[in-house]
């Protein structure tokens, strides 16, 4: 199929041009435009974490489908700042593309931390696992958890969390931290994944050899923002 392809700013440059056609496999989606964009335009590729992509006028997620001749936007973060990189995504995570989105030549350390599902449970095999996500809040409370730690260390923090079946060894989280100095990187990195677990609404769910399943509900989420910061100085 062939869809419109328009790109703004420093997309347009990293694509060569504003306007054109882009021939994708029928049953194509925003994130398979995304690897197609990747492999034709490797300009593009430092952008690609912090690039939204409007189809037919609209801000589309990932996984929407593509059809014939649909309008599809490139849009650059704006000039007033995009904020922290977090997503919460039911696509492979790129840890590559993670990393991108906070290293840069003012940092000299860049620490990666990346989750990957293990086959053994408690002496259980696990052959996958399930994740699933209040997904409003939880990229909220992700980009709010990200500034917290970046104004408290100094430095740059992305975040992005995978939702649905994942088989073992795939990657469930990936956190970057870039800062200039390894103390402030590895010190965010740390309490951001100790943090994430309390406090981000993902919920994982092991799927055992046996047929057997259990959802894994250990720690309870802790209250925070603005009420409870009001709440703890009451």
């Amino acid at each position: 199929m062939r869809i419109r392809l328009l790109a703004f700013a420093s997309a347009a440059d990293a694509v060569g041009g504003a306007e054109q056609d882009v021939e994708l496999p029928d049953g194509s989606t925003v994130a398979s435009l995304r690897e197609v964009l990747a492999a034709r335009h490797p300009a593009l590729l430092p952008l690609l974490p912090r690039l939204a992509i409007a189809v037919a006028g609209e801000v589309a997620r990932d996984d929407a489908a593509l059809a014939e001749g649909v309008e599809v936007a490139l849009l650059p973060p704006v000039s007033g700042g995009s904020g922290p990189f977090v997503r919460v995504s039911d696509a492979p995570l790129d840890v590559d593309a993670v990393a991108a989105a906070v290293a840069g030549p003012d940092c000299g350390a860049l620490v990666l931390f990346v989750g990957t599902v293990r086959d053994r449970h408690a002496g259980r095999a696990v052959v996958r696992l399930t994740y699933s996500a209040y997904q409003p809040m939880a990229e909220r409370r992700l980009l709010e958890l990200a500034g917290e730690l970046e104004r408290l260390h100094g430095a740059r923090v992305a975040i992005v969390h995978r939702v649905g079946t994942l088989a073992p060894g795939e990657a469930s989280v990936v956190i970057a931290v870039a800062a200039p100095h390894r103390n402030a990187a590895y010190a965010a990195s740390r309490e951001c994944l100790e943090r994430l677990k309390r406090e981000v609404p993902v919920w994982k769910r092991e799927h055992y050899a046996d047929g057997s399943a259990a959802w894994r509900e250990e720690e309870p989420l802790v209250a925070t923002g603005p009420a409870a910061a009001a709440a703890s100085r009451a």
